[in-house]
């Protein structure tokens, strides 16, 4: 049996910042774009994994939760503490000075971790963190 990544997903609560990011900034490309009922959901991914996407959804769209979960779910998108992916690079730093000069928030500067992997953290711009490990 093979199992792979088909889909990840990511809150956004501004499609045009999040496809700004992802496609513009990281290099991903726009697999899929859809609107529905004022909302837009995105589908990106790394050129070279054609099969790995990440889809930029708008939060709490699902009907069946309640108001009070929706304010939840809103208010840890907006600490920053609600989603999160980690990527990889084989030049750690080149990305992290693409980042910086698009003004993307930095969360951690390339370090060397006592783990044995050396990464940088960026929150985008719905607040979710994005963790770069070096590939190695």
């Amino acid at each position: 049996m093979d199992i792979t990544i088909h889909y990840a997903f990511l809150p956004q609560t501004d499609p045009d910042a999040a496809l700004a990011f992802y496609r513009d900034t990281l290099g991903f490309e726009v697999r899929n774009d859809v609107g529905y009922g004022g909302m837009r959901w995105l589908t990106v991914g790394p050129v070279k994994q054609p099969g790995t996407s990440i889809v930029l959804h708008p939060p709490a769209a699902d009907p069946g939760i309640t108001d009070d979960e929706r304010r939840t779910i809103l208010e840890l998108i907006a600490k920053g503490s609600y989603g999160a992916v980690t990527l990889a690079s084989d030049d750690l730093d080149e990305v992290f000075e693409r980042l910086v000069a698009s003004g993307a928030e930095v969360v951690q500067e390339p370090t060397e971790q006592p783990y044995g992997v050396r990464d940088c953290a960026f929150r985008d711009p719905t607040g979710n963190l994005i963790r770069i490990n070096e590939a190695r």
